[in-house]
């Protein structure tokens, strides 16, 4: 359960903005997750595509570099701390910001199985909402935030945005080409299942959040997308056992 809404904030928490008016980026459900969990009063600034990188511009951040050298974009999640007024931006170093100063309950933020799991994760799990979620997220946009995501997206691509669900049988030959690794993914979530509904038992770490927020993240965008995870058996406990701090959306 989170902190009361109407409780003093300590934390600003820039997010991205959808027309259902709730948190749809998994990489902002982490850290809201997070905030939930520990109970750390907040507030949410939803922000449409084309204003991230203005906004977060003006506070003073600068985005780093990829490993390759190319410089990265402005991106949500950002913050604002305001009892230092510390302003940070992504989802690690929010993370462990806040793990530093909200010490109870702790998450812990890795471990070997953890690694492991996001990791494998990250390979399982990326191409099939790369082929399934992100051509649906413009579904859910500001007119706005529509053109600036067609725009990039498409520059990226280059094609349509149509055409990754429009080609017949596509879409669900990559689930089947995912399904053996979505199966042992949902395995080794159940590592420690004798001990609890999470990756490393009883209690909540990040990763918990990493898959979490994932789940919620297609389930905002296509509920259909959401049941093809949810379907196995370790991420959907992990999803389940994470309800209580995904009641607060926004």
């Amino acid at each position: 359960m989170a902190a009361p809404k109407d409780a003093e904030p300590e934390i600003v928490l820039y997010d991205l903005a959808c027309t259902k008016g709730v948190c749809f980026s998994p990489v902002v459900w982490r850290i809201r997750l997070m905030l939930n969990y520990k109970r750390v009063p907040y507030k949410t600034v939803f922000l449409e595509f084309p204003d991230i990188g203005p906004t977060l511009e003006g506070f003073g951040l600068v985005p780093g570099e990829s490993p390759s050298g190319v410089k990265l974009k402005h991106t949500v999640p950002a913050i604002h701390h305001l009892p230092s007024n510390t302003y940070l931006m992504d989802s690690v170093p929010i993370a462990q910001f806040l793990e530093s100063h909200y010490l109870d309950p702790a998450v812990p933020l890795t471990s070997p199985l953890a690694r492991e799991i996001e990791e494998k994760g990250r390979r399982a799990i990326g191409p099939v909402f790369g082929a399934s979620v992100m051509p649906r997220e413009i579904n859910i946009l500001s007119p706005r935030s529509q053109e600036y995501f067609r725009r990039t997206r498409e520059e990226r691509l280059c094609r349509p945005l149509e055409e990754l669900l429009n080609t017949p049988g596509k879409e669900d030959q990559s689930w089947d080409d995912a399904d053996s690794d979505l199966r042992a993914l949902s395995e080794l979530l159940q590592t420690n299942k004798a001990d609890g509904p999470f990756a490393l038992g009883t209690k909540p770490s990040y990763v918990d959040f990493f898959i979490a927020a994932s789940l919620q993240s297609a389930r905002v965008v296509d509920e259909g997308v959401f049941q093809r995870v949810y379907k196995y058996q370790g991420f959907r406990d992990i999803y389940e056992a994470c309800q209580p701090w995904m009641e607060r959306k926004d």
